[in-house]
């Protein structure tokens, strides 16, 4: 099982939806997933609900604005959210949210990547992130689709250290990240009809065929069909019924 009592600096390790209709959106996937959601108060805003399996939190969900965009946000563990929000400034990056803390749970920002990708950084407090990663209904994978490999490779490898190789039989058309000893998600490009570069968030179900059709019958979207990227390891691409794109993994996982 792939519990976890802390992420090393450099491993996603949260995921988040901001959704336009945050009641829809807690239907489709606690009936999609199994997830359990429990809302926890948030003085002078609406709640953020967390997704649990079992005991464990695995995502959260929170209500935004009518006119924003539903989007999943991912989050990469650091050991300083303040000065890796500087070191990221420095590299090129926009600061969309300077770092602030989470009441107890944790301090964060929200960059916005020379290429134009969001991702928040996360250093914990008293939450660590997701508590359980790659068994079904929780987050597997990270991929960022961007319009310049080689200039995204250079930012993340210096802001985190990470080590960004190309896949030889890819044909340039996907690195694989690495964090430490362990794979940590990917790099492709941008392509044509995806409007911005974005990091897309991975959840593991146990059949991805009967969680297709059951996140069809919920009304998702799917964008892309089920693809085998390696023997026995096959993905999918969809859109919830408020907007916002999320991908299904099946296959063999890290424990």
């Amino acid at each position: 099982m792939g519990k976890r009592t802390s992420h090393a600096p450099g491993t996603f390790s949260w995921a988040d939806l901001g959704t336009t209709d945050a009641d829809a959106a807690k239907a489709f996937y606690t009936a999609l997933f199994g997830w359990r959601a429990e809302d926890m108060p948030v003085p002078g805003s609406g709640p953020y609900t967390m997704l649990r399996v079992g005991a464990d939190a695995v995502a959260a969900l929170y209500g935004v604005q009518e006119g924003r965009p539903a989007a999943w946000l991912a989050y990469v563990t650091v050991a300083d959210a303040d000065a890796t929000a500087a070191r990221a400034k420095e590299l090129g990056a926009t600061l969309i949210s300077e770092p602030f803390d989470v009441m107890t749970a944790g301090r964060m920002a929200v960059i916005q990547d020379p290429q134009g990708a969001v991702l928040a950084i996360w250093q914990p407090g008293e939450s660590i992130g997701a508590q359980l990663v790659n068994d079904p209904g929780s987050m597997t994978w990270n991929d960022l689709a961007t319009p310049d490999m080689d200039a995204s490779a250079n930012f993340y490898s210096a802001l985190f250290g990470w080590r960004i190789d190309p896949i030889p039989e890819a044909g340039g058309q996907y690195s694989s990240i690495r964090n430490g000893d362990r794979t940590n998600g990917g790099l492709r490009p941008l392509q044509p009809g995806e409007p911005t570069p974005w990091w897309s968030v991975y959840f593991t179900v146990a059949d991805l065929d009967a969680a297709l059709t059951h996140a069809d019958e919920l009304g998702a979207t799917t964008i892309l069909p089920p693809r085998e990227v390696t023997p026995g390891n096959r993905f999918a691409t969809l859109r919830d019924p408020q907007g916002a794109s999320f991908n299904l993994f099946a296959g063999n996982v890290d424990d």
